[in-house]
């Protein structure tokens, strides 16, 4: 039996505002499973707190709801510890790029198979509207009513910068190209990331429905996603043209491959020896 949108559906209250971009990324990423022909048990969800990170609550799968901000670190364990799972891992632009940036850049380092989606609303949303990391410069927000006197993180330059071996943006109303997205990231050998443009439609009234869909644009057959030097100059070029699709990919050695290399079953199913932590503390008393 193949499996169906439905098998991963969960019913639950869910606290998302009436509109909120998530719920697009949420039937997005329900699509993208069921196109690369995953069942709920072969998949495993991770995700720290905030608006976005709410979505494992809304699926039928493997969980696991960790800090804020420490997404990335956790689930890697869980990768190298279930690499027989596909692991994917949700967090908002503050938890990957504010509070989790440096675990994103040793993950980059890293590339573990995994994909991670970051819902980029460029607010921190759960805690009232402050500026995040992407937050444009000079917008004026619910807790910086003068204005965001900061330069906004380039996410996808500092990852196409850094050599991670699958970068990507979509927006959460175009939910078919977005599926794409998401399944291109599974499929690939090493950690993809994905940045999920969305809107906030409570707190940001500039980066709307209506604004994304007049500035963005889909990358086309001409673009070579190949060309590191492209991708880059593509993601530093400033303008009001917002591209999606895939913006760099290439191949790599995942650290989970290599690190497991004649590693017969799972760790999770080798066993732990409670006896091995009382032998390594004797040893330093």
């Amino acid at each position: 039996m193949s499996p169906s949108i439905e098998s991963y559906h969960r019913q639950a209250d869910i606290g998302w505002c009436p509109g909120c971009g998530n719920f697009g990324i949420l039937d997005a990423l329900k699509k993208a499973l069921v196109d690369v022909g995953l069942e709920p048990h072969q998949v495993m969800i991770l995700s720290g707190i905030g608006q976005g990170p709410k979505l494992p609550h809304y699926l039928n799968c493997n969980a696991l709801e960790g800090l804020h901000g420490r997404e990335v670190a956790m689930v890697e364990a869980a990768k190298i510890a279930a690499d027989d799972l596909v692991v994917i891992v949700h967090a908002g632009d503050g938890g990957a790029y504010g509070e989790g940036g440096n675990h994103l850049l040793h993950a980059i380092r890293r590339d573990v198979d995994l994909t991670l989606v970051v819902h980029d609303n460029k607010t921190y949303g759960l805690t009232k509207g402050q500026a995040s990391p992407t937050t444009d410069y000079g917008l004026h927000t619910a807790l910086q009513p003068r204005g965001l006197y900061a330069r906004p993180l380039n996410p996808l330059s500092l990852a196409v910068s850094q050599g991670c071996t699958f970068v990507a943006q979509g927006l959460s109303a175009r939910q078919e190209h977005l599926a794409g997205l998401i399944a291109a990231g599974i499929k690939h050998p090493g950690l993809a990331l994905i940045n999920a443009l969305q809107p906030c439609v409570t707190w940001d009234k500039v980066h709307t429905y209506q604004f994304y869909e007049q500035h963005c644009y889909e990358l086309d057959d001409a673009y070579d996603p190949e060309d590191q030097m492209a991708a880059l100059e593509l993601t530093m070029t400033t303008g009001d043209r917002i591209p999606l699709g895939v913006i760099h990919r290439a191949p790599g050695r995942p650290y989970d491959q290599a690190v497991l290399e004649g590693v017969d079953r799972p760790l999770r199913d080798r066993g732990v020896d409670p006896r091995a932590a009382i032998r390594l503390q004797d040893r330093f008393k």
